[in-house]
């Protein structure tokens, strides 16, 4: 069975108490794919994500990437997509008659 997605966790902290628990907090950020949201009196100032979705963040912020993410929702919505199996076996296919062994 699948896994079930999870939401992320997310935590207010202090930005007192992120000063003193700096390298706890980095940790179960990365380790735990965690959000923490940093307030100051009370009211929330920044938030801190791991760098990996973070890139992923700025990458999909990017107009051209969007583009290209709405062309493949196009093709998809139009029946313009292949079984990903087929595609498997047509390149395997492909690298066996390029292989100089046979």
């Amino acid at each position: 069975m699948p896994e079930k997605a999870r939401s992320p966790m997310v935590r207010h902290l202090p930005l007192t108490k992120f000063r003193s628990q700096l390298g706890k907090v980095i940790r179960r950020v990365h380790r735990d794919k965690e959000y923490v949201v940093l307030e100051r009196d009370g009211m929330p100032v920044a938030a801190i994500m791991d760098i990996d979705e973070f890139e992923d963040y700025l990458e999909l912020s990017d107009p051209v990437v969007q583009h290209e993410i709405e062309l493949s929702r196009e093709d998809f919505e139009a029946g313009r997509v292949g079984d990903a199996d087929e595609l498997s076996k047509e390149l395997h296919g492909i690298a066996t008659k390029a292989s100089p062994d046979r």
